[in-house]
């Protein structure tokens, strides 16, 4: 089982920043992908940010320019850096992690998620 703790939202006039963390614990594979969804009310969860353990990294056209995904593999942690924010940028952030085992079969899970408003 893996364990995922999101932190770091709140509350941001447009235009300011946060960093959101995610710290993922128990049986961590080597090879896996770490992404950031975000689920605003009313709408469906969408992707905003992926990163690989190899640190091939994906973004929403929406988020291009303005946030990072970066990880730290040591620490089994994935980072969000939100600038530039948008009151559209509201949402709860939630954090995944993909693995798969050695027979093919893909796990994922999911954090808490965190709580990210932007007021304008």
């Amino acid at each position: 089982q893996v364990q995922l703790v999101e932190s770091g939202g709140g509350l941001v006039q447009a235009g300011g920043s946060l960093r959101l963390s995610c710290a993922a614990s128990g049986s961590i594979f080597n090879i896996n992908t770490m992404t950031w969804y975000r689920q605003a009310p009313g709408k469906q969860r969408e992707l905003v940010a992926a990163v690989t353990s190899a640190g091939s990294i994906n973004y929403a056209d929406s988020v291009k320019g303005r946030f990072t995904i970066s990880r730290d593999n040591a620490k089994n942690t994935v980072y969000l850096q939100m600038n530039s924010l948008k009151p559209e940028d509201t949402a709860v952030y939630y954090c995944n992690l993909q693995q798969r085992t050695v027979w093919g079969i893909t796990h994922n899970y999911w954090g808490q998620g965190t709580q990210v408003t932007v007021s304008s």
